[in-house]
């Protein structure tokens, strides 16, 4: 009886370089180590709010917090946030808010971003509006610019407090985050401006975003990771509160997408400016919107239900009064009713009729770490590569 034949391939040490040239062309993320980020700074809004205004300007009550924290803990959702599940990735602590001043430790970076915060200075700030007065501009000049110099004097005097402060070398190594942008089209929306006059506001917009990028480089960053808007034409406060808008053929406000879709377009075409403008930094352009606006094209494909309706609200069908909120009371029938939660957290996607569950923030991190919906198409524990 004759033996198997058995067959073998040799491959050529030449060959296999080719193969290597091939696939780093194919994918230029193939070969890269992984970057050892040893901290990071956020800069944003409400999507990224890791305590700032429960800190300084409104207390964030219960329901919020439920899921993960099981109480309040500064985060306007259930749980957590994009940028805890990107802390953890990374191997870091979840960020302190630094306006908190309470409980804190900025050894592995510190969050700028305020709920309510805008990228322009907002008309309308609270308490007699509705948007924070640490917009973007605040975040940088008044925030990060002093944060990076005192931390170090905090630093070189030593003591117990010492500890709780990032290395020098940290800032040029570490990881610097945006996410911001809605609040600005809100407060178009809102400020009763027309949708050509919102989109008429957006170059203006992006180039002061633009600005801040730039300022934050020339201190010494050099790894961004920048988060286009989500669908906002999708979320109850803007259902609710625009009724008449067409909707698309998944219920979403069309024309409030669109207004999206166009800031999204400015924001890309920044960035490539700015890589030609910075030519040391790594950045990175993260398409969230697809990501988010996926929930509600194909919500039970991913585990989700009724994309469109607030877990915690009160009236409508959107579950969303501007009159009352999540976590507040009213009185119905002489009766006080506590406007609380939906019974089941971990299949819906939007939490308060304005930001989205812990499900669905887990949800994109895990669609968006992996550098599939990136430019360029970067995993996020390689995005200090400047490729």
């Amino acid at each position: 009886m004759e033996s198997p034949t058995i067959l073998k391939f040799t491959i050529s040490l030449p060959f296999f370089c080719v193969l290597l040239l091939f696939a780093s062309t194919v994918n230029p993320v193939f070969g890269l180590k992984r970057c050892n980020f040893p901290a990071i700074f956020n800069f944003g809004d409400s999507n990224s709010d890791t305590g700032g205004l429960s800190a300084s300007l409104i207390t964030i009550t219960p329901p919020y917090g439920e899921t993960y924290f099981h109480k309040p803990a500064g985060r306007a959702s259930d749980g957590r946030l994009m940028i805890d599940f990107m802390a953890k990735s990374l191997g870091l602590p979840y960020l302190s808010a630094y306006l908190d001043s309470l409980g804190t430790n900025f050894s592995h970076g510190a969050n700028f971003a305020t709920s309510a915060s805008t990228i322009r200075l907002p008309t309308n700030i609270i308490p007699a509006g509705g948007f924070s007065p640490f917009y973007l501009d605040i975040q940088y000049s008044q925030q990060f610019v002093q944060f990076k110099s005192r931390s170090q004097m905090i630093r070189k005097k030593g003591g117990i407090f010492a500890t709780l402060m990032p290395k020098a070398d940290y800032f040029s190594k570490a990881l610097y985050t945006f996410d911001i942008g809605q609040n600005d089209l809100g407060e178009g929306f809102f400020g009763n401006m027309t949708i050509e006059e919102v989109n008429a506001s957006i170059p203006d917009i992006v180039n002061k975003f633009s600005i801040n990028v730039k300022n934050i480089y020339n201190l010494g960053a050099r790894s961004f990771w920048i988060h286009n808007t989500g669908p906002i034409g999708c979320l109850p406060y803007i259902l609710a509160s625009f009724p008449s808008a067409q909707r698309d053929s998944y219920g979403c406000a069309k024309s409030y997408n669109d207004v999206a879709q166009y800031f999204n377009h400015n924001l890309k075409e920044a960035i490539v400016q700015l890589r030609k403008d910075l030519p040391l930094a790594a950045i990175t352009y993260v398409d969230v919107y697809s990501v988010k606006y996926s929930l509600f094209t194909k919500p039970k494909e991913y585990g989700f239900e009724l994309p469109l309706v607030a877990c915690c609200g009160y009236g409508g069908m959107y579950n969303y009064s501007s009159s009352v909120g999540c976590g507040g009371t009213i009185t119905v029938n002489g009766s006080q009713i506590f406007v609380g939660s939906c019974e089941r957290p971990s299949v819906r996607v939007n939490w308060d009729g304005v930001h989205y569950t812990e499900a669905a923030n887990k949800f994109v991190f895990d669609q968006i770490s992996t550098g599939a919906f990136s430019d360029p198409p970067i995993p996020l524990k390689m995005a200090c590569h400047n490729i």
